[in-house]
């Protein structure tokens, strides 16, 4: 599955208006990864947002207009979730799913190299 460019285009100008960040974006697993300051922080995934939070905060955020669990190998995977076009078409709902991402990116531990 390709990832939807307009999606893409709206985050990549969203996260371009913060002058702090290290953005580097790399397409891998059929998804635009947006690395912020060497970290998986959010993703195009299709039409979805894939975006990496707290885990603590799951129970909270599922409860949002538009989540969607994110399964691997049958299991959910905490601190993860997929949310779909309808939960990020208002402005102010799309700004609370990246900022929550931005948000965890600053304790999140990198991945291995």
């Amino acid at each position: 599955m390709d990832y939807d460019i307009r999606l893409a285009d709206r985050l990549r100008a969203y996260l371009a208006e913060i002058p702090e960040l290290e953005i580097e974006e790399k397409k891998m697993f059929n998804v635009l990864n947006f690395m912020v300051n060497g970290k998986t922080c959010v993703c195009v995934s299709g039409e979805n947002l894939m975006c990496r939070f707290d885990p603590k905060l799951q129970e909270e955020i599922a409860e949002r207009h538009g989540y969607q669990t994110m399964l691997m190998k049958g299991k959910e995977y905490k601190g993860y979730c997929y949310i779909n076009p309808e939960g990020i078409k208002a402005k102010n709902d799309f700004e609370y799913f990246v900022n929550l991402c931005l948000e965890f990116n600053k304790t999140a531990k990198s991945s291995k190299k």
